[in-house]
């Protein structure tokens, strides 16, 4: 079955749906997710993108992200992903959202309504190795210091992102249980 994502306009109002690979290749604005867990302790849960994905592969990101699909709320979506790539399922919280436009390379560009969550997870993922090469528990500072030294290994949206979270205090999630 083809992946479809939510074709929105500025204001993040459904306009349709596109095939995703058309839509990445065409610009279409269009809704995504970004996920953000962290332990207890304020560390942050990234993956490192599996190499076969078809867009920033190999490169560092926030814990999960993605596309709704039609007539998918955001909330279940973005918890239906953190399942599927992460293998653990805690609540989520929405706390802001962001556009962007980026140039992927290789005729594809990100054109996105973003929609950031947080949540808080204590204990060990089990990312499914088709979706996640690997992963690590960062401390944020740690990670702005990396991201700073080496933008190139992380993905267009992760800074833009991790920024609008600090900005906001990264606010502390309830707890979260395995998958």
């Amino acid at each position: 079955m083809e992946e479809r994502v939510v074709l929105v306009d500025d204001q993040d109002r459904e306009l349709g749906s596109e095939a995703k690979l058309a839509a990445h290749a065409a610009g279409q604005l269009h809704r995504a997710f970004s996920v953000f867990v962290f332990d207890g302790e304020g560390n942050l849960l990234l993956q490192r993108r599996a190499a076969a994905k078809y867009h920033s592969a190999s490169l560092w990101s926030n814990t999960c992200c993605g596309h709704p699909r039609p007539g998918e709320p955001m909330l279940d979506a973005a918890r239906r992903r953190l399942r599927e790539e992460m293998g653990i399922d805690c609540p989520l919280r929405h706390v802001f959202h962001f556009t962007y436009w980026a140039d992927l390379g290789e005729g594809l560009c990100e054109h996105e309504f973003d929609h950031v969550f947080v949540g808080r997870f204590d204990g060990q993922p089990a990312p499914d190795p088709e979706e996640v090469a690997e992963w690590r528990w960062v401390n944020v500072e740690d990670a702005r210091a990396d991201l700073a030294a080496d933008p190139g290994s992380y993905t267009v949206w992760f800074p833009i992102a991790l920024e609008g979270l600090r900005s906001r205090g990264l606010p502390e999630q309830p707890e979260c249980s395995g998958a």
